[in-house]
């Protein structure tokens, strides 16, 4: 597989939206790539979480990089992250 970089873009939401740079490299590397919105890709990858977040509990959590691939690398535009509870 080729080299995965996250733009700036990508890595200034790490905080905010709870996630880490190994998670989306390996949503990118396990997932089914779908083509999103203006010919992007986009993956899904959901991870046991079982903690809380923004002071709620969560078992599951989501990660929704979009990214393209380009000639030599696999370059992430921006991440979401989703958190679900099993209940």
């Amino acid at each position: 597989m080729k080299p995965i970089r996250l733009t700036k873009h990508a890595q200034s939401y790490f905080e905010k939206r709870g996630f880490s740079e190994d998670e989306v490299i390996k949503a990118i590397q396990e997932s089914e790539w779908m083509t999103g919105d203006s010919g992007k890709l986009e993956c899904r990858l959901n991870l046991d979480y079982k903690s809380d977040w923004n002071k709620k509990y969560y078992d599951i959590k989501q990660i929704r990089p979009i990214f393209v691939e380009e000639d030599e690398e696999i370059v992430v535009i921006t991440v979401y992250t989703y958190f679900f509870r099993s209940n």
